[in-house]
């Protein structure tokens, strides 16, 4: 779990490091995020990280029928957007401080946590690993949110092996959440942003394989990029389906 919390421990950093002196302006940018904006997005990090800290403490069910969270389950994508429409509209400050403190939480609550326990959320049970795994890809993806909404440099570091690591396991699910059947066994080839190579390979032999630059792969499965815009380049009977349902997140 260290390096896990290591890692998201420095993408709060980065997010932080973008957020300290905002003035009002900045915190009601635009963002690529339809329709929300700096303070929107930043608030939907505190939420699902308040949500991550109740899993951890196994009070996920009371804390979704006790809030807006309610929504939560049955149709996450929709969900999220209510959840943020019901709280937007604070001082800044305040959210900011919500956000680091729900940060913080939560990586406390990670660092003792056994990876192996099994917790709630919202597409059922998993790994508390796992759980840290999607907590930092989401972190990642909103930073990019914000440092693009104010115009600042888009820096990929080795964090984004943990988010390949994750989209490449999490393949499976992606089918099975769009209705399809699982795809045969599949290996992600990628180039790290110092070009090293960050290999994912099944047990069997893979009949998809799916190669290029880990950055472009992290910011398909994060549904930033069109996978048609990138180098990407798969081979197999799937490459076109898992690169079009990759995803990190529920």
């Amino acid at each position: 779990m260290e390096p896990i919390v290591t890692a998201l421990n420095a993408q709060h950093a980065e997010l932080e490091g973008h957020l300290l002196g905002l003035d009002e302006e900045s915190w009601h940018r635009p963002t690529r995020c339809e329709g929300w904006d700096v303070a929107d997005v930043v608030l939907h990090l505190a939420q699902t990280d308040e949500y991550a800290v109740s899993s951890l403490r196994d009070e996920f069910e009371v804390s979704i029928a006790s809030s807006s969270g309610q929504t939560a389950v049955g149709n996450v994508d929709d969900a999220a957007g209510v959840m943020v429409e019901q709280e937007r509209g604070g001082p800044a400050a305040e959210l900011f401080e919500r956000w680091q403190r729900a940060a913080s939480d939560l990586r406390h609550e990670l660092e003792d946590a056994d990876p192996r326990r099994r917790v709630t959320w919202v597409t059922g049970k998993l790994s508390v690993q796992t759980l840290a795994t999607t907590r930092l890809s989401e972190a990642w993806i909103h930073s990019d949110d914000v440092a693009e909404a104010l115009g600042k440099p888009l820096v990929p570091s080795d964090r984004l092996q943990f988010i390949a690591r994750l989209a490449w396991r999490t393949v499976p699910y992606a089918f099975i959440r769009d209705g399809r059947e699982p795809p045969g066994p599949v290996a992600f080839e990628l180039r790290g942003p110092n070009g090293e190579e960050w290999n994912f390979v099944p047990d069997e032999a893979p009949v998809t394989t799916i190669r290029g630059e880990a950055a472009e792969l992290c910011a398909v499965a994060a549904q930033r990029v069109d996978p048609a815009s990138t180098n990407l380049r798969g081979d197999g009977p799937d490459a076109d389906a898992v690169l079009e349902l990759v995803r990190t997140y529920a």
